[in-house]
């Protein structure tokens, strides 16, 4: 069983590393799943039995980078005071120390799925830090306002080859999601 479960998993990590590597190289929607399985040098009743497609795959990929980010924000301390801003700047540290796989996903090379994707992994983390900080709104609404701008900055710093590290886009970040002389806790 347990090497059964070993071959599993090395061939979904071959299959994850492959989607990744051609992502980088042409481009998420010009990639077939001929040519992950080619790169992967998987075979195509393989593939098959782990995803049902191409986008099945990438939605792996994120579940894993989603199940990390998620225990991270989760690693928080529980009598620190809950930060809206953390879980972005969570994202970016993230993303900072997993500059290839951020490349291909949430560059320039990913498509509109990716950003899909990447958007809604987004607004997940965000909804626990901002259900509780202004009630008079509706979460899902402030969720998706932060997300939007989140990704938005994400990507930048992404296509612009990680110019500056992530406490200072996080700095920016903060800055722009909370105007004002005072802290995010007061105003959201």
């Amino acid at each position: 069983m347990a090497d059964q479960d070993r071959r599993v998993r090395r061939t979904r990590r071959a299959l994850h590393e492959a989607l990744i590597a051609l992502v980088l190289e042409r481009g998420y929607d010009r990639l077939t799943v001929q040519d992950v399985l080619d790169r992967a040098d998987v075979g195509r009743s393989t593939f098959y039995a782990h995803y049902r497609d191409k986008e099945a795959l990438l939605t792996a990929v994120f579940d894993d980078m989603r199940a990390q980010l998620q225990g991270e924000v989760d690693a928080r301390a529980p009598d620190d005071p809950l930060d809206p801003a953390r879980p972005a700047e969570l994202l970016f540290e993230h993303a900072h120390r997993n500059q290839r796989v951020y490349r291909a996903l949430c560059g320039r090379r990913g498509g509109e799925v990716v950003l899909r994707h990447l958007h809604g992994m987004t607004r997940e983390l965000l909804l626990g830090p901002l259900r509780t900080r202004r009630p008079d709104l509706p979460v899902e609404v402030v969720a998706e306002f932060h997300a939007s701008a989140t990704v938005g900055l994400l990507r930048w710093w992404i296509d612009q080859d990680f110019p500056h590290d992530p406490a200072w886009l996080a700095a920016i970040h903060r800055a722009l999601a909370f105007p004002g002389p005072a802290g995010p806790s007061d105003r959201l």
